[in-house]
């Protein structure tokens, strides 16, 4: 295809600025919309380099990234004859030349002219009706195009006018937040969504709530080029409240494990915003701690049952006085009712208008009815909390002040709320469910009743902690042995959970196997670990049951006042002599249990009268804020300091040790007097 090909055709009412570059960028052809948009004649570029078109700075469109493509289309910049810049849309397409061989044809026209032709009139009519205000600002944040929501905007904010650039004072108006914005928009990149702020007319007379997206636009050359705004008024949008109420939800509403929090949590944020009042009201199964709910002794049995106990409550009032129950009260329900319909059925109760007539459920409850009439209730919920197929309770919403009757927007809102407040809730059953199950086994195999007989005064202390995901596998013992020695054994089983403290109860009743047959420290370790191993493979099916485990087991022989001692991974054992003084034996270092290396050794000391041994688990001494060390220093301190009875001791060294904070994992603590 020849240049003069090219120049077929071309007029000047609105035609594309056409022009022909070669392969080094030397302008070839050129055409009479390129001298209207550019003010270059065609005697001054043809033959020269295109760079004269460009803004200093840029690259070329026709080189660099874009030279292995066949055609591409994109924002670029131009530079005008005066100077000016020129922001364009522009097209290009490979080319073969008669004469130069190989070249680009280049089209390019303003950015703010008409899209019909370029995007298609079908794209420009739903661009033109959208309710949103569009415009591309260029670098200098110069109006360059706009849709026709925001041209019927320009005389409220004139910045809309083309040509018009944010930076401009314009009297009455002040723009500065947003000029800023868009500058660093244009500076970084990164986009702003949904920017809130109030527009107020000229005369004062009318405020709007705004919503505000701002991006950056790039060239075909990667370079930013302007921006792009859209901007929404939000004035009338109830959809804009209700995504914030679930946004508010997504935060509030199960911020702990704690089933009567989440429910007081959701109550509390669906008042006012969505009703003037709401109870929470949950079955048995989701409040374990609580005594059985009994029958009305004074109603006959088929008219009300006990069917939840009341978790949440909230009002815009003071005191409540729409609430029949309050909280922690049993909640009967008549099985005629849409309480009970909705427990049976799932699905939720929807009452725009509440029925007070007669032969409606209210008639047969005159009771409620008189409540709800003394109240000004006028519109209700009911809906379930549902969590993986079950009804954990029911909701309730109503309208006292608030004139406006419940809407379907309102129902979805409701039960959205509810589905995800039911989760939370199921999430804190099973949690609590499962930590008080740990926790139960956990005390019927810790040890009850410690004695170190005439050898060793002992005392202890177990600390289960709330951060994790349940009680964990932490233990202690004290064995006494057949020819008068006393072992004292701590460990902590990787894990928490219902399988850590069965774990744990199957290690304390091997170490105390193992122990009675005379084993030394380290033999016990030994067999202990290969034991752990044997367990592991025959149960590898379970890969989520903890297995392995630290340990420190110490002999006592009253006799010689010899203690040997060997450890598995475990924290050293502290040491305070009568005379105050503190130490930390260094027992020769083991593997952790289960790793089936068997690498123990054992380390013997003898302990005068009065020496008190303690034995602990990491959570002690190790904190997230604080390194190993930094807490076997803080112990020794709280030792030396503590009281002499080994009760008291016990209970300030781990006051000491934890101060007003909660324990970050479980803690067990035993200690011993040599007598």
């Amino acid at each position: 295809m020849a240049v003069s090909d090219i120049m077929l055709g071309a007029g000047t009412k609105k035609s594309p600025a056409l022009f022909v570059v070669d392969v080094v960028g030397t302008v070839i052809g050129w055409t009479a919309p390129a001298e209207e948009l550019t003010g270059y004649r065609s005697e001054e570029i043809v033959g020269r380099s295109g760079r004269l078109l460009l803004m200093p700075g840029r690259t070329n469109l026709w080189s660099g990234r874009l030279h292995d493509k066949e055609r591409w289309h994109g924002l670029a910049e131009l530079r005008h004859r005066d100077g000016d810049r020129l922001l364009v849309r522009v097209e290009g397409a490979r080319l073969a030349t008669r004469l130069a061989g190989q070249a680009w044809l280049l089209s390019a026209v303003p950015a703010d002219e008409d899209l019909s032709g370029k995007t298609g009139s079908l794209l420009e009519s739903l661009i033109n009706s959208f309710p949103v205000a569009m415009a591309i600002w260029d670098r200098d944040l110069r109006c360059v195009w706009r849709n026709a929501e925001a041209e019927r905007l320009t005389e409220g904010f004139p910045y809309y006018g083309i040509g018009q650039s944010m930076a401009d004072p314009v009297p009455g108006r002040d723009n500065g937040n947003l000029l800023e914005v868009m500058r660093r928009v244009l500076k970084d990149g990164v986009p702003v969504i949904d920017r809130e702020s109030r527009w107020t007319s000229a005369d004062q007379n009318e405020e709007r709530m705004l919503s505000s997206s701002i991006s950056r636009l790039d060239g075909v050359d990667g370079r930013p080029l302007g921006v792009c705004t859209l901007v929404l008024d939000i004035t009338d949008s109830r959809a804009r409240d209700r995504l914030h109420l679930l946004r508010e939800a997504s935060i509030r509403v199960g911020t702990t494990l704690d089933v009567r929090k989440t429910a007081q949590e959701l109550a509390e944020l669906a008042v006012p915003a969505l009703a003037d009042f709401v109870c929470v009201d949950l079955g048995e199964s989701v409040l374990p701690d609580t005594t059985p709910l009994q029958r009305l002794a004074t109603e006959p049995e088929p008219v009300r049952i006990p069917a939840f106990r009341r978790a949440g409550l909230a009002s815009v009032h003071e005191g409540i006085p729409e609430a029949r129950w309050h909280l922690n009260d049993a909640v009967f329900i008549r099985q005629a009712s849409p309480f009970s319909h909705v427990v049976a059925t799932g699905r939720t109760h929807y009452e725009p208008v509440i029925d007070f007539s007669p032969g409606s459920w209210l008639d047969r409850d005159p009771e409620r009815a008189g409540l709800m009439r003394a109240t000004g209730m006028h519109t209700l919920l009911i809906v379930p909390l549902k969590a993986r197929g079950d009804v954990l309770g029911v909701t309730v919403f109503a309208r006292t002040d608030n004139e406006q009757p419940f809407s379907r927007d309102d129902l979805i809102l409701a039960e959205e709320l509810a589905a995800r407040a039911a989760l939370s809730l199921d999430n804190a059953r099973q949690y609590t469910r499962e930590r008080n199950t740990a926790l139960a086994l956990q005390r019927d195999l810790l040890p009850r009743g410690l004695s170190g007989g005439d050898a060793l005064e002992v005392a202890s202390r177990y600390l289960p902690s709330d951060v994790h995901e349940g009680v964990g596998g932490d233990w202690f013992d004290v064995i006494k042995l057949p020819d008068g020695r006393i072992g004292l054994v701590v460990g902590d089983v990787t894990g928490h959970g219902i399988n850590a403290a069965a774990t744990m109860g199957r290690m304390r009743t091997a170490v105390r196997t193992l122990a009675y047959v005379g084993l030394s420290p380290h033999e016990v370790l030994t067999h202990l670990d290969q034991l752990v191993v044997r367990l592991s493979e025959e149960e590898d099916d379970n890969p989520n049951d903890p297995t392995g485990a630290t340990c420190l087991y110490a002999v006592y022989d009253p006799a010689t006042r010899r203690c040997v001692m060997s450890g598995a991974g475990h924290p050293p054992p502290a040491l305070l002599l009568p005379s105050g003084e503190m130490s930390f034996p260094r027992i020769p270092s083991g593997t952790p249990i289960g790793v089936g290396l068997g690498a123990f050794a054992s380390l013997e000391l003898e302990l005068e009268p009065g020496t008190v041994l303690a034995l602990y688990t990491d959570g002690l001494i190790e904190t997230r804020a604080g390194d190993l060390e930094t807490g076997l220093r803080r112990l020794g301190a709280a030792l030396a300091a503590a009281p002499r009875p080994l009760e008291r001791l016990c209970t300030s060294v781990v006051s000491s040790m934890l101060g007003d904070t909660p324990a970050e994992d479980d803690i067990a603590l035993l200690v011993a007097r040599t007598r």
